[in-house]
């Protein structure tokens, strides 16, 4: 099956940006919708961002109006453009398929100041 590998985390302060990207291994990748998760400390993992093959997105309230999701299906890779982050963000991002295949190991983001 596809196997998905998350990057692009690290630490930044209140109110900058990152951009996660989601490289798959194969190139089915390209049929299937693709979410992207969170999981902060202490609680359950949660979807914030999803967008299918054809290009339509979705966005949990908690992240509307401040992330981004989108792919390059040349690439192989999808990505997630995180503007204004509050500390609230932090948490492990993951990015899976619709419907999920096994796991990535996420990546980490860090807000603070």
């Amino acid at each position: 099956q596809v196997q998905l590998v998350e990057s692009g985390g690290g630490l930044v302060q209140p109110g900058g940006s990152l951009r996660l990207s989601c490289a798959a291994s194969r190139s089915i990748f390209s049929f299937y919708a693709m979410s992207w998760y969170r999981q902060a400390p202490g609680k359950q993992r949660d979807v914030i961002a999803t967008i299918t093959s054809g290009g339509t997105t979705t966005y949990a309230d908690s992240v509307k109006g401040r992330f981004t999701i989108s792919r390059d299906n040349t690439k192989k890779t999808g990505y997630l453009q995180m503007n204004s982050l509050k500390p609230e963000d932090t948490a492990v991002y993951y990015c899976n398929l619709v419907p999920l295949v096994d796991w990535g190991q996420g990546t980490q983001v860090n807000v603070s100041s």
